[in-house]
């Protein structure tokens, strides 16, 4: 079933590369609603095998019922043209070799008589005014950057698989995507992402009879905030797979940061026999027949490809690094009193003192007063949990989700009305995005001024950051300013989220607080603490996450039977 533009890209594409095409060409004007075109070099077809490409479920790729059992091809079922053909206007040009082409054109499902032009052995396929004749499925589209990501994100997926091939996008005569072809994976990856991520990348090669698995992993330091930059596929097929992601999951487990994502780029190849592609209608989903033996190729591949690239410790290692840090270990010390939360070890997480807002109610203000009266502050927990205790209760408190509501509050309460405050850089910084992204933020500047970042497009997929919110100062803004990019591209490829001010708030915020793992003195938790305090909700994160936990002590004494 064809959904929107990028799924009739997709399946344009999967056509061409099944004819051996070496050069893809995808032409789109209004991201794809009004034209689609995708021109080949493949081998393309005779007037007969044009003819009955447009039929419903006739394909040359299956010519036997032990074909279903090893399909190596994209396509297989043959409804992909005649879908796509009866919801718009199709034209199919097609040549098995230079010279004279045979041409047919769909009426909205009507087959007219063929004809013939000149052209060169290939194949284009224009699809006009995508559903012309259903308006309804219109209302389901969402914005033009929106679909522009999302057909442009199908074939970038290609352009990895296939660095062999040369892809080249264009929207209204702007190339958003153009790669080499040149066969080289990596060239392919600096291409689609950037250079910078290209090189940070490990390769991984390994197989255990089972299951062979290619690609490049990231080291441990180069996360996302979301799976975005995590593609799969499976026999050549980009898919979707729980197992492949629990695998890795599995092999980056307690070395990459909580909430925090490796960039991964798998090709797993097996025998077809031993997988059913056949799940969904997308065949975006497989079933392995045994999914221990994917598992485990997956999981030991990253973790061997880490280690031999000197990124896991060895067991010497660890030893060594435990025993100087007994050697240095001393007794410790209580810090001084302080009016800020800065931690000096740690300079780019920016604890930054809140503005308390004005109690707005008497029972704010008494809420306030009790959760203050008495505070001692006893601890921290697994340098995520600060447990204090007031007159009346023990206290566990949540860090992050503490500094999350304060930072939060400082946007919306008392500056939710005015400008961000913003910090001038010396000099602009330049950030390389994909061209189809910087197309998108280039539509939503407002949004990005709104909460302190000055940027302004530089090309077609450079953007220059002139400003950052002050509240940023010491936390690295740009990585912030990264994260809020990678968020917004994978919501608008989906086709789920446009961001508002207020998800742009809370995005800041969450990335901008102190995290889980963050070691902070008596002082910097006390101050945490009293901020929290002046907060018109010191119990819940923007997010819906508690913050605080109260026990009281007369509980505590009855369950002691005191």
């Amino acid at each position: 079933m064809v959904e929107r533009p990028a799924s009739a890209v997709k399946e344009l594409v999967e056509n061409s590369l099944d004819a051996g095409a070496t050069q893809v060409t995808v032409r789109l004007e209004n991201a794809g609603r009004t034209l689609i075109e995708v021109s080949d070099n493949g081998h393309g077809m005779d007037a007969e095998s044009a003819a009955k490409s447009l039929l419903r479920h006739a394909t040359s790729k299956i010519t036997t019922s032990d074909d279903l059992l090893k399909i190596l091809s994209y396509g297989f079922r043959g409804e992909a043209l005649p879908s796509i053909a009866s919801v718009s206007r199709m034209i199919l040009s097609t040549g098995v070799a230079d010279g004279a082409r045979t041409v047919i054109t769909v009426e909205e499902g009507e087959i007219l008589a063929p004809t013939s032009e000149p052209g060169p052995r290939g194949t284009t396929i224009r699809v006009e005014n995508l559903f012309g004749n259903v308006p309804a499925r219109l209302k389901f589209l969402k914005t033009d950057a929106t679909e522009l990501s999302a057909c442009v994100d199908a074939v970038n997926r290609f352009a990895v698989l296939r660095p062999d091939v040369a892809f080249k996008v264009e929207h209204h005569d702007s190339v958003v995507l153009r790669t080499s072809g040149i066969g080289d994976p990596l060239t392919a990856l600096a291409e689609v992402w950037s250079t910078e991520t290209a090189r940070a990348l490990v390769p991984i090669s390994t197989s255990n009879g089972y299951a062979s698995v290619t690609g490049f992993v990231s080291p441990p330091h180069l996360t996302k905030p979301t799976r975005a930059m995590q593609w799969l596929y499976v026999n050549g097929r980009a898919i979707k797979s729980r197992t492949l992601t629990a695998a890795i999951d599995q092999a980056y487990r307690s070395l990459t940061p909580d909430r925090r994502y490796p960039v991964v780029v798998l090709m797993v190849d097996l025998s077809p026999a031993e997988l059913d592609i056949n799940v969904s209608p997308t065949k975006s989903e497989v079933k392995f027949h045994r999914e221990g033996g994917v598992f485990d190729a997956v999981r030991r591949g990253i973790k061997d490809a880490l280690l031999s690239h000197g990124m896991i410790p060895s067991m010497e290692q660890i030893a060594a690094v435990n025993e100087a840090l007994g050697l240095l270990s001393q007794p410790t010390m209580d810090f001084p009193a302080a009016t800020s939360y800065a931690v000096t070890p740690q300079p780019h997480h920016p604890y930054t003192p809140s503005e308390p807002a004005q109690p707005t109610s008497d029972g704010q203000n008494a809420a306030q007063a009790e959760l203050l009266d008495g505070l001692r502050i006893l601890g921290q927990v697994d340098q995520t949990f600060i447990i204090a205790e007031n007159r009346t209760s023990m206290l566990v408190i949540d860090q992050h989700v503490a500094h999350e509501r304060i930072l939060y509050e400082m946007l919306v309460n008392t500056r939710g009305s005015t400008p961000v405050e913003r910090q001038q850089l010396i000099s602009p910084e330049s950030i390389s995005v994909p061209r189809h992204v910087a197309q998108m933020v280039a539509e939503k500047l407002d949004e990005f001024a709104a909460v302190g970042y000055d940027i302004e497009p530089f090309g077609q997929d450079t953007l220059l950051v002139r400003s950052v919110p002050a509240l940023g100062r010491g936390k690295g803004a740009l990585q912030v300013l990264h994260d809020l990019l990678d968020e917004i591209a994978e919501g608008a490829s989906q086709g789920g989220w446009t961001p508002s001010r207020d998800d742009v708030y809370i995005m800041c915020s969450c990335k901008m607080a102190i995290k889980a793992g963050d070691p902070l003195g008596h002082a910097e938790m006390q101050k945490l603490i009293e901020d929290l305090a002046q907060t018109e909700n010191p119990y819940l994160c923007p997010h819906g996450r508690p913050i605080t936990i109260v026990w009281p002590k007369s509980d505590i004494r009855r369950r002691f039977k005191r």
